[in-house]
């Protein structure tokens, strides 16, 4: 399937049985709830969906599932966070096998690579396969930031089609569009920047609490394309700080709570990872249950 790459991109959670085994009818079930819900993308094996936490069976494994759901009703993409740059590469060229749609590549995991090095590894992981990549730059959970300058010097690798803009600064959207021009797709990562990052010039975001509320990231996307700015705004006003656990360091955890909450997941995450306790956990679900409360009473019907 070919990629527009423009939408709402679900990072989509990995469901686990209560022993952290891979659960596979509900990581099935919950991403064809996604897809009803709207999405354009189905994001498998990101930060969100615990990639770095599954081995290598496991991904294949859940690279299936995301295909089986899809069932070719929305791209599938992969991914691609692994330790070394052999190992990226080995799971690129598996993904393309298995007939993925597309790879959303980050850095080499755990190494602090320098510029050089990064440039390097993203090469490298571009030749292993013919899919079309969008760039991960998240400095944030990973320490490495993958600066505009250096985003432009991959401008020459052909299947390098996207970026996903994660540092939480919005002004690298401006400086990316006026290095490259129309040269990448550019897609915001961190969930309460969505809106920000559309006017500025990105067309998409990847997001996580899309896992809980799909409809509502469909709604707020679907009046933003069509100008319906101050509806979109209202929107975002009412989503704002259930989007806001999407930058905490337990953004897994808070994430698979809300899709719990709202009967549509499991909050089970695999160790070391564990799942939210005491004050913070308290906190969250105030939070997620008064989304749930004040849930806009226009989400289930699509702008035309």
């Amino acid at each position: 399937m070919t990629i527009d790459w423009r939408g709402v991109y679900a990072a989509a959670t990995t469901e686990f049985h209560p022993d952290e085994s891979l659960d596979v009818a509900a990581t099935k079930q919950h991403f064809e709830r996604l897809i009803d819900g709207g999405i354009h993308g189905l994001v498998v094996l990101g930060t969100v969906g615990e990639g770095t936490s599954l081995d290598f069976e496991e991904k294949r494994e859940v690279l299936k599932i995301g295909l089986e759901a899809s069932r070719g009703r929305v791209p599938v993409v992969t991914g691609v966070a692994e330790y070394t740059t052999r190992g990226a590469c080995r799971f690129a060229a598996e993904a393309e096998k298995l007939g993925i749609d597309g790879l959303m590549v980050l850095p080499g995991m755990v190494y602090k690579a320098k510029p050089h090095e990064n440039i390097q590894h993203f090469r490298t992981v571009a030749h292993a396969s013919r899919l079309p990549i969008m760039l991960y730059n998240n400095p944030v959970s990973y320490g490495i930031d993958l600066k505009p300058e250096q985003i432009a010097e991959l401008s020459d690798e052909p299947t390098i089609a996207a970026v996903k803009e994660s540092s939480e600064d919005p002004r690298r959207i401006t400086d990316l569009l006026n290095l490259t021009g129309e040269r990448f797709v550019l897609l915001c990562g961190v969930d309460d920047l969505a809106l920000e990052s559309l006017l500025l010039g990105a067309v998409g975001w990847v997001s996580g609490l899309v896992n809980a509320f799909p409809e509502e990231n469909r709604l707020m996307w679907d009046l933003a394309v069509a100008g319906r700015w101050r509806e979109a705004r209202d929107i975002y006003r009412w989503y704002t700080p259930l989007l806001h656990l999407d930058t905490r360091p337990t953004l897994v955890q808070c994430i698979k709570l809300a899709a719990a909450e709202v009967g549509i997941g499991c909050e089970t995450v695999r160790a070391p990872r564990r799942p939210l306790v005491g004050s913070e956990r308290e906190e969250v679900l105030r939070i997620i249950r008064e989304g749930i409360r004040t849930r806009p009473a226009a989400t289930h019907s699509r702008v035309s």
